[in-house]
């Protein structure tokens, strides 16, 4: 599944913008009430919304082989998340990935994701046009495995045998629902918890149609 556009509700439109077009040096463009940041082929869509709470979590595909240098390119720019006093997180055996997480605007949690399945690059340095895509959109659902349910029909599955009832990631390497009960908190965190207002997610699956993930959210594949 490819995450090709996500709608996200935030406090300060402008602010919030200007982290991505700023910090990380993304392509956006503020038009009136929103703002969309292309992310390689992926776009973000930021929404004012004064009762936007919680913290988002997104991550982003970097190419294999990138990890390091994306590392150096990320710390001149925002501070890493850690817990314990690690900074790099390595993800589940079958996931065969490894993850930076950093201070995102409103608290949000953000990802770079190395995913050493897909291709690397020949290149040299890293640049905010080498993040791929969206990999990752975190989710609140009232009952993950509820939702998970619901997306079989969409014809996604549980990604790595990461599914259970406090947390299921699904979908495919190349972009994941991350489906987390209401009030949990984002890795590597303890206090940054998940935001239950409504999401939209556009993405390419294999069967399309609109599907609600959880009491707001929506997913549309096509």
């Amino acid at each position: 599944m490819h995450l090709k556009r996500v709608s996200l509700p935030v406090r300060h439109l402008g602010r919030a913008a200007a982290f991505y077009q700023e910090a990380l040096e993304l392509p956006t463009v503020l038009d009136g009430d929103r703002a969309t940041v292309v992310i390689g082929t992926s776009q973000l869509e930021l929404r004012p919304s004064s009762g936007a709470v919680g913290s988002h979590h997104l991550a982003f595909t970097i190419p294999a082989g990138t990890f390091d240098r994306a590392r150096a390119w990320l710390t001149r720019r925002v501070p890493l998340l850690s817990r314990d006093g690690v900074d790099e997180f390595e993800g589940p055996p079958s996931w065969n990935s490894r993850s930076l997480y950093f201070d995102g605007p409103e608290n949000a949690v953000l990802e770079l994701i190395e995913r050493r399945g897909l291709p690397g690059t020949t290149g040299e340095g890293f640049f905010a046009e080498d993040l791929r895509c969206i990999s990752e959109i975190g989710l609140a659902v009232p009952d993950v495995e509820d939702a998970v349910r619901r997306l079989d029909t969409a014809g996604l599955e549980p990604y790595g045998g990461s599914s259970g009832p406090g947390f299921a990631a699904v979908g495919g390497t190349d972009g994941l629902l991350i489906l987390v009960p209401e009030g949990r908190a984002w890795m590597p965190t303890t206090d940054r918890h998940v935001s239950s207002v409504p999401t939209a997610v556009e993405a390419v699956g294999a069967v399309p149609g609109t599907y609600r993930v959880g009491a707001s959210s929506n997913l549309t594949v096509t």
